[in-house]
């Protein structure tokens, strides 16, 4: 079924009259909480989102601009009569809102209601959000935030996306988002301490995080370490349970390229997966039952910057030595790249093995055991982060789960080619 015209019309004016609704809603109840009368209420709102609507429906561009000149004059005059009961201008700048999602219902309806709905969850929770801001978030939190978003939206865009090294691996780009990527899963580590606890805060944080990325992951949980000792069995919790997401992410990767492929290594990636499971939840049981980090809150900063140019450098350095080998040694076949790939990322080596084997380019079975060779070289990856990045003690007991995540998954592969 189409829509006329006419009705399409009569569509965007609805938007803009539910636009005034919503937010008018919300500030006539902000009314209902003062002793006197405000600027605006749900009439006000709803007129104004209205004459945004209509002023560019029916002339344009500046029919709207001369509506917009005369509401701003009325909102001036009615914020110099109670300016001084109520100095505050968040009415105001509502009106002011209002008026362009009304107008912008007229092009985009489905654009000015969902911003609607923000707006109006703003000016809804603004005691939650004031209290957040004043008395739970520290002025150290909101200066790291700051220096994540610049990492992430100014120094990220501007870093070259080209290599700069002779063999065309070193990007400073993909290496600095890795830099940006440690940073955030830190910090997402640092409000799960404080949302769940150090019990259960890290491991969570540690899964979530691993279908980023689990060097990066592990790289963050044993940083934490340093500064936090009694919050090493909560690290490595969740350092192990990154890895599950790993297993996880490589089962549905290889599935959506190649399902022969992922048929041949399901052995090996479910006993892998129950591996790691059970490594994070033996270390996790330890936590939950270890009284010194019961009542150990987050302390000091969400990320530490230093950490993450450590990581970019570990990753950097392994990236150089492996093309140096690859060039050396020259091209022994899937098995070298998918190993070298697996330095720095398991599912890049997976990946390509598998879209081999889908394009009939190469044999199934050696396929898989290119993701094999990929998953084990990215574990001795990771075994290097944990130890360059964490305290020994995170390291050391981190390190046997890693090699029993690649035992099982070399297990499992050995029995099913005994047994078939």
């Amino acid at each position: 079924m189409t829509i006329s015209p006419a009705d399409s019309n009569w569509l965007n004016i609805g938007v803009a009259l539910a636009v005034g609704l919503l937010i008018g809603i919300e500030r006539e109840r902000s009314i209902g909480d003062k002793s006197h009368a405000a600027i605006a209420g749900l009439r006000t709102f709803t007129l104004i989102s209205l004459a945004g609507a209509v002023g560019l429906w029916i002339g344009g561009i500046y029919v709207f601009i001369a509506t917009g000149v005369i509401v701003g004059i009325l909102i001036a005059v009615g914020y110099l009569r109670t300016h001084a009961t109520d100095p505050g201008m968040t009415t105001e700048i509502a009106m002011v809102v209002t008026l362009l999602l009304g107008g912008l219902a007229v092009r985009e309806p489905q654009l000015a209601a969902a911003l609607a709905v923000i707006v109006a969850m703003l000016l809804a929770f603004r005691s939650t959000v004031h209290n957040w801001v004043k008395n739970v978030l520290t002025d150290q939190e909101a200066r790291d935030g700051l220096l994540l978003a610049a990492a992430a939206l100014v120094i990220l865009p501007l870093a070259p996306a080209e290599p700069i090294d002779p063999w065309g691996v070193v990007q400073p780009r993909k290496l600095w988002m890795l830099a940006v990527l440690i940073m955030a899963i830190n910090a997402l580590g640092y409000v799960a301490l404080r949302a769940l606890g150090p019990r259960t805060g890290l491991a969570v944080a540690g899964l979530l995080s691993g279908f980023v990325s689990s060097t990066a992951t592990i790289g963050a949980m044993g940083a934490r370490t340093k500064g936090r000792p009694e919050l090493h069995k909560s690290a490595v919790a969740g350092a192990a349970a990154s890895s599950v997401a790993t297993v996880l992410q490589l089962a549905i990767l290889i599935g959506l390229v190649s399902v022969p492929t992922l048929i041949m290594l399901l052995p090996s990636l479910m006993a892998s997966g129950v591996a790691a499971v059970l490594y994070a939840g033996i270390f996790a049981l330890r936590s939950f039952r270890d009284a010194s980090s019961q009542n150990a809150g987050p302390k000091g900063r969400p990320f530490e910057p230093r950490t993450a140019i450590i990581f970019v450098l570990v990753v950097g350095i392994t990236l150089l030595i492996s093309a140096v080998l690859t060039q050396w040694l020259g091209d022994r076949g899937l098995l070298l790249a998918a190993g070298v790939a697996g330095f720095t990322d398991a599912h890049a080596a997976a990946i390509s093995a598998a879209s081999l084997a889908a394009s009939g380019q190469t044999d199934t079975q050696l396929a898989a055991l290119a993701v094999l060779v990929g998953f084990t070289t990215n574990s001795v990856s990771k075994t290097v982060v944990a130890f360059s990045l964490g305290d020994r003690r995170f390291a050391y007991e981190l390190t046997p789960g890693l090699i029993l995540m690649a035992t099982a998954a070399w297990g499992a592969w050995w029995v099913r080619a005994f047994l078939v």
